[in-house]
């Protein structure tokens, strides 16, 4: 009986594409040998795009503190990376690095780095690890996934196709491109490996064992990103559904215990996460799961060993539970008003509020903190995951509801079927589609569940395709699994257990004699089924079938072309450094515009080594690590009030301005040269400063006061005496130039993009009060851990203060309500401005006496103005527009149209890129019904994607749209919107 029952199981597992091989299965897995090893090298080819066009360069702004930290960590070792107070960084208060990044990353790039230089013949420098990092951990994602949904679809083909599109899908790799040295790039890689090792711990009774890997891929998980919050709850998600459908058992319990307790001991080794998972709410659900799989077993274990009856157990039950909910009702009485427990963090609980600003300009500037569009999905998850993943993930539901069907009607479950990790992946596919759509930032997340699921649905596809040629066995053929078996048993030369069987069966059909009705009744069916497997076997059908399956592979080969070429000029794209790229002069002569390197290393060759340097906070990463000079903000902005101040010194007036600077820094730098450049992104500079100074625009959260005339496009009033303003168009503009006795310049680079000016009569005095190490703060005698103080003679601008209430303080009060309404209905576009002075960033709100009419004939002109923009293509005007009133791509005339109907029927390809990126509706329709998309002027080329044409002319069009986006309201790789 054992040995028909294991056949049985080797002949569903040869169904599937699993389990010991025959001749032709052994053909099939050298195939699906070779697939992977092609995956794998498309995996790392597709990343190393950047490498080939720009060299061994890291990209972007963050990625520059992460390769800074790597530097640091390799130069000094573990025990002062841990202790390392830069004073280097948001100056002159200076920051704990070790205690305040996830170092993962570093920790990990070192590694690789000591190991290829002492154990291999490959010498690389630590610059070249930390470029290759994330085409490595790619291509090992890309491997992890593949095995998630070999598992929980239990189809080694299912994998091969799962990772084929995780391979090349933009929602990875807009964060694992060569060069691309950030966060996520090895934290996909954590996160990946940390499901597959949870759901292979539930495939059976035995393999609970795994739990303890699943804790330590976890902990690797949490030293690399903040993230892991989500891979937590994920698990915590999973495990509770499978608690409370039915699913629970001593594996279960066993499994979830090992991963929680090695998880959270690990991850509350790492020094930024600390006890936070014992005390913030985003991480008190999985330990309640914990806590309730605990009471859960306790319970069953006294009811099993004093063998109670279920009246008994029922009673027993419910005292322990009792008794465990009084004592957690006295311990929450006990610490909720100590504030023992953390709040929702500011990025979280965005993640279930409606609106899609925070309150917080500082947040709400970033567009990685917006929500995702219907066109966010189909440009990072292609057409072909949009359509396939919900298909795979119907499958996947249908295979679990028939299975709970059978066990809640008394049928049979297939103890192989792999519910638990199916169960995973159609609760990853609700949660990560959800908090997706909340922030588009983490679309990324979403990578790996679509993958996996268009992975399940081509696998069935290609399954049945090929079934239909007889390359595959196909238990429908035979019409009886037990005929199956027993011509599997005589291939094997197992004649005793072929006879044994045929006995059993001979048995089976003699004690089925007797019952007279039932045996007709399965006559009956049996000759029904046979007629019908009969019917689909005929020679007519056959040829039928052979040619749907010639059509499904050809249509699954079309498409997933279409999706490779797609994702290959996408890679392109996405693979632009910020800090270099390609352009054409006007006369077509093709440069690299490197002049944000150059003037980083101008100030590292030009300045003394100890000059500080102010700049806005996105540029703060980039000038530690290239220019090695000291800043005065950064990415890292755990700083609201410090950053405010810099806004301030930026906004304000130039001799009010300078009375600031002269005691902080030694340079200012800008970037100019229109688009995304210091100017555009000047509204939220301002409203980061009003948030803390109200006197920079008394009454107005959001400054509107501080931008263009959007009629003739002239500064206002407010702007044009700013010091951003001066110094952005010194000696460009008719008029406007720096004080020569506070400001210098002193370098310009050689395309405009960079100015930076030299801070005259600079205060030596607060310098050295900074420097000195006496005036700094410290946590205890003779501690590492000292922060810096503003220099005395900045007192007077610090009683000015007003303390900012974070988000996270919002959900212990104190928060100032009137500011935070009049901000979000002024972002809203719900109260009018004051000033009867129409700008761009406006000026407060309407006197309550304007008429109608009045108000009309100003919309006109708006409108009027803004078709004006579009028709004569001013695209940097219209990027600031953009960025000082983003409710204006929002604006609708009579017709119901607005900014993106009229770029489609200009014909402006780039314009529509902009709109698009800037949060316009695509799907939106006018008073006729008809999408913006139906009014466009030019042709849509065939296939576009496969094209040289259309890719160089892609990538024509990208310098100037992605140098009009202000970086500060741009998603990753928002560029790529063009390919949309």
């Amino acid at each position: 009986k054992r040995s028909r029952e294991q056949c049985t199981r080797e002949v569903r597992e040869r169904a599937h594409g699993v389990g010991p091989p025959s001749a032709m299965g052994l053909l099939g897995n050298i195939g699906r040998l070779v697939a992977i090893l092609l995956i794998a090298y498309s995996a790392f080819d597709i990343r190393m795009h950047a490498i080939r066009v720009y060299g061994r360069v890291i990209h972007e702004f963050d990625p520059w503190f992460n390769f800074r930290a790597t530097q640091y960590l390799a130069d000094n070792g573990w025990t002062k990376f841990f202790t390392w107070f830069d004073y280097m960084s948001w100056y002159p208060l200076g920051r704990p690095i070790g205690t305040t990044i996830y170092p993962g990353m570093q920790i990990t790039a070192v590694s690789i780095w000591r190991l290829l230089n002492n154990f291999s013949s490959l010498s690389m420098s630590l610059n070249d690890v930390c470029c290759f990092v994330p085409t490595w951990f790619g291509v090992s994602s890309t491997l992890l996934v593949g095995l998630i949904t070999a598992e929980a679809g239990n189809s080694a083909n299912a994998g091969v196709f799962a990772a084929a599109v995780m391979a090349i899908v933009p929602a990875h790799l807009m964060r694992s491109v060569g060069g691309g040295f950030d966060n996520e790039s090895i934290a996909l890689t954590a996160m990946c490996l940390t499901f597959y090792l949870w759901i292979r711990s539930l495939r059976n009774a035995r393999s609970w064992p795994l739990g303890v890997l699943t804790g330590l891929a976890y902990v690797n998980m949490v030293a690399a990103w903040g993230g892991y919050i989500f891979v937590l709850n994920m698990i915590g998600v999973h495990a509770a559904i499978l608690m409370f459908s039915g699913r629970y058992s001593s594996s279960l319990y066993r499994a979830y215990t090992l991963f929680y307790v090695l998880g959270t001991y690990g991850a509350m080794c790492v020094p930024v996460v600390g006890w936070s998972p014992l005390k913030s709410l985003e991480q008190l659900g999985p330990f309640g799961v914990f806590a309730l799989m605990q009471l859960l077993e306790l319970s069953n274990t006294v009811v099993s060993r004093r063998k109670l009856s279920a009246r008994e157990a029922f009673k027993m039950r419910s005292y322990i539970f009792a008794a465990a909910a009084a004592v957690t009702a006295v311990a929450l009485a006990a610490l909720v008003p100590t504030g023992y427990f953390g709040p929702l963090s500011s990025r979280v609980r965005s993640l279930f509020v409606k609106h899609t600003r925070t309150g917080n300009p500082l947040v709400d500037s970033v567009a990685e903190h917006q929500p995702a569009s219907d066109q966010a999905y189909y440009q990072y998850l292609q057409t072909w995951n949009c359509y396939l993943a919900p298909a795979g993930w119907l499958y996947m539901l249908a295979q679990i509801l028939i299975d709970y069907a059978n066990g809640w009607l008394g049928g049979e479950q297939d103890a192989d079927a792999r519910i638990a990790g199916k169960t995973f992946l159609v609760a990853y596919g609700i949660v990560g589609y959800y908090f997706c759509n909340k922030m588009v930032r983490l679309i990324i997340l979403l990578g790996p569940v679509a993958s996996a699921l268009s992975g399940v649905s081509a696998s069935l596809l290609f399954d049945w395709a090929t079934a239909q040629f007889g390359w595959l066995p196909q238990l429908a053929n035979s019409g009886d699994e037990g005929e199956e078996v027993d011509d599997y048993l005589k291939s094997k030369g197992s004649a005793k257990a072929a006879a044994a069987a045929k006995a059993v069966k001979v048995k089976k059909e003699a004690e089925e004699k007797p019952a007279a009705p039932r045996k007709s009744g399965k006559k009956k069916g049996g000759k029904m089924q046979s007629e019908l497997f009969k019917a689909y076997d005929s020679p007519p059908i056959r040829m039928l079938r052979v040619l749907l399956a010639v059509c499904v592979l050809w249509a699954q080969l079309k498409y997933f072309r279409d999706f490779y070429h797609v994702c290959q000029s996408m890679a392109e794209g996405m693979s632009q450094p910020s800090i270099m790229f390609r352009a054409h002069l006007r006369d077509g002569t093709p440069v690299m515009i490197d002049d944000y390197r150059e003037a980083y290393w101008w100030l590292r060759d030009n300045t003394p080594k100890d000059a500080r340097v102010m700049a806005w906070w996105d540029y703060g990463y980039q000038i530690a690590g290239m220019a090695e000079r000291t800043t005065i903000a950064d990415g890292n902005t755990w700083n609201h009030e410090h950053i405010a101040t810099l806004g301030r010194c930026l906004t304000a007036p130039e001799k009010h301005a300078h009375r600031i600077i002269r005691h902080l820094a030694d340079y200012v730098l800008l970037w100019t040269g229109g688009g995304g450049d210091d100017l555009a992104k000047s509204p939220h500079m301002a409203r980061i400063g009003n948030s803390v100074y109200d006197d920079i625009c008394p009454g107005d959260p959001t400054c509107r006061q501080f931008g263009f005339d959007r009629q003739s496009g002239a500064p206002t009033p407010m702007m044009a005496n700013s010091l951003l303003y001066k110094l952005h168009s010194h000696k460009h503009r008719p008029g406007v130039e720096a004080d020569p006795s506070r400001f210098q310049e002193v370098y310009s680079s050689k395309y405009g993009k960079v100015r930076i000016f030299k801070v005259l009569s600079v205060s030596t005095e607060s310098k050295a009060w900074a420097a000195n190490a006496s005036n700094r703060l410290c946590d205890a005698p003779g501690s590492w851990y000292c922060a810096g103080q503003y220099p005395p003679a900045l007192q007077w601008l610090e009683s000015k203060k007003k303390a900012f209430r974070q988000l996270e303080d919002f959900n212990r009060g104190g928060r100032d309500e009137k500011y935070y309404e009049e901000y979000m209905a002024r972002m809203d576009g719900r109260v009018p401005s004051s000033s009867g002075q129409d700008s761009i960033g406006g000026s407060g709100q309407d006197k309550p006496s304007a008429k109608k009419g009045s108000r009309k004939s100003s919309e006109a002109a708006v409108v009027g103005k803004l078709r004006t923009m579009i028709s004569n293509d001013a695209q940097d005007d219209l990027a600031r527009l953009l960025a000082t009133e983003p409710s204006m791509i929002k604006l609708r005339t009579s017709d119901g149209r607005g900014p993106l109907w009229w770029a489609y029927e200009a014909g402006n390809a780039d314009l529509v890129a902009l709109f698009l990126a800037a949060g316009a509706d695509a799907e939106a329709t006018d008073s006729e019904g008809m999408r913006p998309a139906d009014l466009k002027a030019w042709p849509r080329p065939r296939s576009w994607p496969a094209r040289a044409g259309a890719a160089r002319a892609t990538r024509c069009a990208r310098l100037r749209v992605t140098d009009m986006i202000p970086n500060s309201m741009r998603a990753p790789s928002m560029t790529n919107h063009l390919h949309t």
